[in-house]
């Protein structure tokens, strides 16, 4: 059987750029300082009052970014719903903690506690697009989305779905931003800011007004090493995850050294470091091949240098 061909037929974004744009591309925010969180779009055009309070902050980006990307694709109901988060919907587990703190367990009001499941997203997007298909969420710090696509990706190509949301969300507080920063995961010196990322895409195997295709997905539980790289031939954009700590980047300078003259996007220079930080990165490779600014683009991602992942994306246009 011959493998299907599969294709990101939209991808959107909320981070520290303009939001639902690619604004970034011609002219992208330079964010400042240690911790910068995201730019919201105007919820009301999705949220009625009393919807948009009773949600966090997250999950009105999930959603926002979800039903822009469906939407955009004209597929009102994907064949299944995939997400990845790192620490899912964090403030809503932090608000319950804080009111059970202060008021003990009689005054709890439940719907903090509802949200703070790393599935509600998954859970939620499905409720407002009537979806009952495949619904699941992955949870495995930097490698979250990475392993969301994989998913999709395979289950694509074996004829299980004909489309697939593919989703990554990760908010950051202000007191977990302390904790992560006290654990060295940001706020370091030299390193880029750290950021929120909520981004939705449409996987379909139609080929028809698509972003680009994705050729290949591939992942590791051992170092990037371990995974056999494409040619060098062929391959004219390396987009990687370097954020400024030389433990972090090691793994993508050896990566680098392997495409000589190839061009290099380091997107967390644009995105800022998160959990979902290669949601952004997939999404902005899908961008700059629908803009003709390559051909075709290796993205490497890896956490801890333990878990490792490449995506080779290439263009659906002749040159």
């Amino acid at each position: 059987m011959t493998p299907r061909h599969i294709y990101i037929k939209s991808a959107t974004q909320i981070s520290m750029q303009q939001p639902l744009s690619e604004a970034w591309l011609s002219s992208p925010e330079m964010p400042a300082g240690s911790y910068v969180r995201s730019i919201d779009p105007d919820f009301r055009q999705w949220f009625t009052p009393l919807q948009s309070r009773r949600m966090g902050k997250l999950l009105k980006r999930a959603l926002a970014t979800a039903l822009t990307a469906i939407e955009r694709s004209a597929i009102s109901q994907p064949d299944a719903i995939i997400t990845g988060t790192g620490i899912g919907c964090i403030e809503s587990t932090e608000q319950f903690l804080n009111q059970l703190c202060r008021d003990g367990e009689t005054l709890l009001q439940p719907t903090s506690f509802m949200q703070s499941t790393h599935n509600t997203v998954s859970s939620l997007i499905a409720i407002h697009t009537r979806q009952h298909g495949y619904n699941t969420t992955y949870s495995h710090k930097a490698v979250s989305f990475d392993m969301a696509l994989l998913d999709a990706f395979t289950q694509l190509r074996l004829g299980d779905f004909s489309s697939a949301l593919v989703t990554g969300n990760d908010e950051l507080s202000p007191s977990y931003f302390r904790i992560l920063q006290r654990a060295g995961f940001v706020g370091q010196p030299g390193q880029v800011a750290a950021g929120e990322v909520s981004m939705a895409m449409m996987l379909t195997t139609d080929p028809a007004d698509t972003l680009c295709e994705v050729e290949s997905v591939s992942m590791s539980c051992r170092q990037l090493q371990s995974l056999s790289l494409p040619p060098v031939a062929g391959v004219d954009m390396l987009v990687v995850g370097t954020n400024g700590l030389p433990a972090n980047d090691a793994p993508y300078r050896h990566v680098a050294s392997l495409y000589p003259g190839v061009a290099r996007l380091a997107y967390k220079q644009l995105f800022g470091e998160s959990y979902s930080a290669s949601a952004v990165g997939v999404y902005a490779a899908a961008h700059l091949l629908h803009s003709r600014r390559a051909r075709r683009v290796l993205f490497v991602n890896h956490s801890d240098d333990r878990n490792a992942s490449l995506v080779v994306l290439k263009s659906v246009q002749q040159p």
